[in-house]
């Protein structure tokens, strides 16, 4: 199975993705801990349907030190114990932040709130950046059909 199109050798949409690229680089280094940034990516890239970016994230997360047990669970965190309170709102801000269609009105105050009792300023702005971008790499694979499978950690670093 071949993706729809190769977004590293399309020359407009190689240009769309390197800048996309850059964005993620800027979160990795932001003080938003970097197990919280790849539950977030694992749980938007699980709501999308997009392989890619789940097997890309389950894998790089484990590779990282992150259990396999919690990585399982991603998807109904809400009735798992292996979260902290801090992961919790991040998540649901992420399914909230990815999920804005399902919702009039858009992210709720409350979902906002519980992010900000556990993260500062910037963390939630690396918060809002972290989901940004991950749906927009979502989307993008999710219509080239990009296979999934064959990630290695580090594959595209």
């Amino acid at each position: 199975m071949e993706a729809r199109l190769n977004p590293f050798t399309n020359p407009v949409l190689g240009k769309v993705f390197k800048h996309i690229i850059a964005a993620g680089k800027v979160l990795s280094d932001s003080t938003l801990p970097a197990s919280t940034q790849e539950l977030v990516k694992l749980r938007a890239s699980q709501i999308n349907g997009c392989a890619a970016c789940t097997d890309m994230h389950f894998k790089d997360a484990l590779h990282a030190g992150e259990s396999a047990e919690r990585l399982n669970l991603v998807a109904v965190w809400r009735e798992a114990t292996v979260f902290t309170d801090a992961e919790r709102a991040a998540l649901e801000l992420a399914e909230e932040g990815t999920r804005i269609a399902d919702a009039a009105g858009g992210v709720p105050d409350a979902v906002w709130a519980n992010a900000a009792k556990h993260y500062d300023e910037d963390q939630l702005g690396a918060l809002v950046g972290v989901i940004t971008v991950i749906n927009a790499f979502n989307r993008g694979n999710v219509l080239l059909q990009t296979p999934a499978g064959d990630y290695r950690p580090g594959q595209y670093a």
